[in-house]
């Protein structure tokens, strides 16, 4: 099991964009969560395998349709996998 840990700005807040994360990432059998930060980004952490990574991964270089993704950066982190996925 992998994990990797993602930083989104642009327009992501207040458009279902952790919301919508945590749909796609439960679909892929993900564990982790989305989180908004006070600088108007996302965190978002996630485990699982690589291949369901890499799906996430995708899916966040565009957000849902109101969102608007200007920069995208994950690295792998090794932690402990959290059960289930949050929103915070």
């Amino acid at each position: 099991m992998s994990c990797m840990q993602c930083r989104i700005s642009g327009r992501v807040q207040g458009v279902f964009f952790r919301d919508s994360t945590r749909k796609i990432a439960r679909q892929l059998g993900l564990s982790g969560s989305a989180v908004n930060l006070p600088d108007g980004s996302v965190q978002v952490v996630a485990c699982g395998e690589q291949q369901s990574l890499d799906a996430l991964k995708n899916f966040l270089t565009q957000g849902p349709s109101r969102a608007r993704v200007d920069w995208l950066h994950c690295e792998a982190v090794e932690i402990e996998p959290p059960p289930g996925f949050r929103i915070g």
